[in-house]
């Protein structure tokens, strides 16, 4: 249920009656911030909505939390804690870590706990209803920019911030620049969100958003499912974004209902002024793929297609949804991947890993040779499924740096499930396109 209307160009009226326009994050950290309007530079005092801490690095703001000396967080209610990294855990120290997260939960009257297996803090956070339009959540993970795909302001802290945090309910932002990145046309059959954010970190360079708001808008918007809305946002950061958002519309609308919670969407004014502008027309996009080690150095499939492949990972807060389970299997199905190479698949959720059974997608998946892992973030930061010197991934993760999955030694590249499935079965790079026809 959206209580506001779309965007529109009601202003403030400044000085001399100008109307002053507004951008997304000018207006939703005003409101925060109890202010009748803020502009992009200004700084503002702010209390999150909810603050998200994840992992077994949760300990390190838990130590922080006490050296204090406070008791008591600011409000539990407000406060989320999942292990997802290192899950299960491999070492005695990791064990050890959640062992004093799930201790601390129980202390503070933590309610929103997740334990290992549920899933991806980002996944969860959307999944479980624990964010909506028009909300401010920080979290201790670079990747809390991805709840910008329903409508919230969304953005990375560290652990001191967290600890503090905890303690106080308070902390202060400066009101970021935005672009505004207008979607228009179709996605083409297999093409997908991925191939997009990898077009646009392409275009706009990994340093091409540094604290800034990137605001997702056009008519193409309303054919992108809250899956794809989510990778979408869940990469800016990898431009250097402070927030990316998408718009509230039906899709979220219809997304949210069964959660039966009333919310204000904030939306940009027509006229609000941006710092850049990109235009980008789907139905022009084609495969994408970023090579080593830079998430902006993106190249058309066709550039290098035929390239052998030791191992293809499907999963991650970017793409380890039902939708991208399903997209993989529609591609394997009634197929055996090549002995070559390994394909591990890590679904998002715990929710995910069982609609993707029920679909039957896990059991095509396994059919085809693949091997299933545990709901959780696994290969993404090499924590498992690790690679050796010289061997070669294409994933669908957010990040390819160099180590990032083991070896120094080794390569990453990034794409699309679609592209993932393609390649396991090939060996090597391929389009998915005529798997998709």
């Amino acid at each position: 249920m959206c209580l506001l209307p779309r965007a529109s160009s009601c202003g403030k009226r400044g000085r001399k009656g100008k109307v002053v326009a507004f951008t997304f994050a000018e207006k939703l950290l005003g409101a925060k911030a109890s202010r009748p309007h803020v502009k992009a530079g200004e700084i503002v005092r702010v209390t999150p909505d909810r603050l998200m801490s994840v992992s077994a690095s949760n300990a390190i703001p838990i130590h922080l939390f006490r050296e204090l000396g406070v008791e008591r967080v600011w409000d539990p209610d407000r406060i989320v804690l999942i292990l997802d990294h290192e899950t299960p855990p491999q070492a005695s120290d990791h064990a050890n870590s959640h062992r004093l997260v799930r201790a601390f939960a129980h202390e503070q009257g933590i309610k929103r706990f997740y334990d290992v297996g549920e899933g991806i803090c980002h996944q969860l956070m959307v999944e479980q209803g624990l964010v909506f339009p028009g909300e401010l959540i920080f979290g201790k993970d670079s990747h809390t920019i991805t709840y910008g795909a329903v409508g919230a302001f969304a953005t990375a802290i560290d652990a001191t911030e967290m600890a503090c945090l905890w303690a106080t309910g308070e902390t202060w932002l400066r009101v970021p620049r935005s672009i505004q990145v207008k979607l228009v046309g179709k996605l083409s059959p297999g093409v997908s969100s991925k191939d997009l954010i990898l077009k646009v970190a392409g275009t706009l360079s990994a340093d091409g958003a540094i604290y800034m708001s990137m605001e997702f808008s056009g008519p193409a918007v309303r054919g992108l499912s809250i899956a794809d809305r989510m990778t979408v946002a869940n990469m800016c950061i990898e431009l250097g974004a402070k927030n990316a958002v998408f718009p509230v519309d039906a899709v979220t609308d219809d997304f949210l209902k069964p959660f039966g919670v009333s919310y204000e969407a904030v939306q940009p004014d027509t006229d609000a002024n941006y710092a850049k502008a990109l235009e980008m027309d789907l139905g022009d996009l084609t495969p994408q793929v970023a090579c080593p080690h830079r998430v902006d150095d993106v190249k058309d499939v066709s550039e290098v297609q035929g390239l052998p492949i030791d191992q293809v990972f499907i999963g991650s807060c970017t793409n380890g949804r039902l939708e991208d389970l399903a997209a993989a299997a529609a591609i394997v199905e009634d197929r055996r991947i090549s002995p070559n190479l390994r394909l591990l698949i890590g679904p998002a959720s715990r929710k995910v890993y069982l609609a993707a059974m029920e679909a039957g997608h896990i059991q095509t998946l396994v059919k085809a040779g693949a091997v299933i892992l545990p709901p959780g973030c696994g290969p993404c930061f090499g924590y498992s499924g690790v690679l050796g010197d010289g061997e070669r991934c294409l994933a669908t993760i957010n990040r390819n740096f160099r180590g990032r999955m083991g070896s120094p030694n080794s390569e990453i590249y990034l794409a699309s499930p679609a592209t993932a499935a393609a390649s396991a079965v090939e060996g090597r790079i391929a389009d998915p396109r005529r798997y998709r026809q």
